[in-house]
């Protein structure tokens, strides 16, 4: 079976790459959408990201990758109570999905054969502890939205149904991508994304060059095209191990705190998600360059991709609220 194309050999994108990165350092900053033309990497991002996530502890078996034993759901079947290590959970949910796959329902093969009323999982246990990936996120179902912010809220998957009364931890870094043309994301939903990017294709022929260049290597000459680019995503893997280690220990100083409430007024960010994600983002970025404190550097860095997606529509203003982000950052925050 193929490797996804390495994460480190994407060209150009780097708001994208490094929101993905974001997300890996502290997945409570809340999940990236990503937004933009067709072909532009989005979903390769997001299955090259898989290689570089950092294995997690589970017990062997368990189908919500449970942390220790005594988290087992009673439910569980085949959970041997051994801990081991295993590649983070990314799961796609495609479109057309049914209620039943996302949530799970009654084993109906169990249920005939041995007359057991019994629990088959779905793609939210699956997820836990993990990602979530929903390509053309805009035209998902509005039913299926619904379940998605449901969990996304409580954290938890509640399955009341045909008899049975389940519950198990959904938690996971929601990642979606989709084109602005095919129709826009509900406002509810689009609220659960952490990060918000967008991306375009590249103008220049040089950058598009190499794009073609890497890909059309990579179909071709797979074996030597992946070696060339493992010591990237090694090296990249490793930063965001150590960036994680680190993230407890970086400081917050109050200056950071009232920029990052300053800049939400100033562009009429409602609530307070804003700020706290703007600052877990802020923090996450500290820790992957290596910086002991957050610094105004780091919230404008980040900006955007955290604020772009909240701004009220303005009639009066042709920008783009990306655009709108950067002339409120350079104003708030010389």
């Amino acid at each position: 079976m193929k490797q996804p194309f390495p994460f480190s050999a994407i060209v150009g994108q780097e708001s994208m790459k490094q929101a993905m990165i974001l997300t890996a350092i502290d997945p409570s900053i809340g999940g990236v959408l990503v937004f933009g033309d067709r072909g532009t990497g989005k979903s390769t991002a997001v299955r090259a990201l898989a290689a570089l996530l950092p294995e997690i502890d589970a017990v062997e078996g368990c189908p919500v990758s449970s942390a220790s034993a005594d988290q087992v759901p009673d439910w569980a079947q085949g959970a041997t109570g051994r801990m081991i290590r295993k590649a983070t959970p990314v799961v796609d949910l495609p479109l057309g999905v049914t209620e039943d796959r996302v949530l799970g329902a009654l084993d109906i093969e169990r249920a005939l054969t041995r007359g057991e009323r019994a629990f088959e999982p779905g793609l939210l246990a699956r997820a836990n502890r993990g990602y979530l990936y929903i390509d053309e996120v805009n035209l998902l179902e509005d039913h299926i939205v619904d379940l998605l912010l449901d969990v996304a809220q409580s954290g938890e998957n509640v399955v009341e149904r045909e008899g049975l009364s389940i519950r198990h931890p959904a938690r996971f870094v929601l990642v979606g991508s989709g084109n602005p043309e095919e129709g826009e994301l509900r406002p509810q939903l689009l609220d659960r994304f952490g990060l918000s990017v967008e991306v375009t294709s590249p103008r220049d022929v040089e950058t598009r060059v190499e794009v073609i260049r890497r890909r059309d290597s990579y179909e071709t000459n797979y074996g030597a095209f992946i070696e060339t680019w493992k010591p990237q995503d090694a090296a990249l893997r490793n930063r965001i191990i150590a960036a994680r280690g680190a993230l407890a220990s970086v400081k917050t100083p109050n200056t950071a705190l009232h920029d990052c409430a300053s800049l939400c007024i100033a562009i009429g960010s409602d609530g307070l998600r804003g700020e706290l994600t703007l600052l877990r983002a802020a923090r996450a970025l500290a820790a992957f360059e290596g910086d002991d404190s957050v610094s105004r550097l780091h919230l404008k860095a980040v900006a955007p991709m955290c604020l772009a997606h909240r701004l009220r529509r303005d009639p009066l203003d042709e920008a783009g609220s990306t655009t709108r982000v950067i002339r409120a950052v350079g104003e708030v925050l010389p």
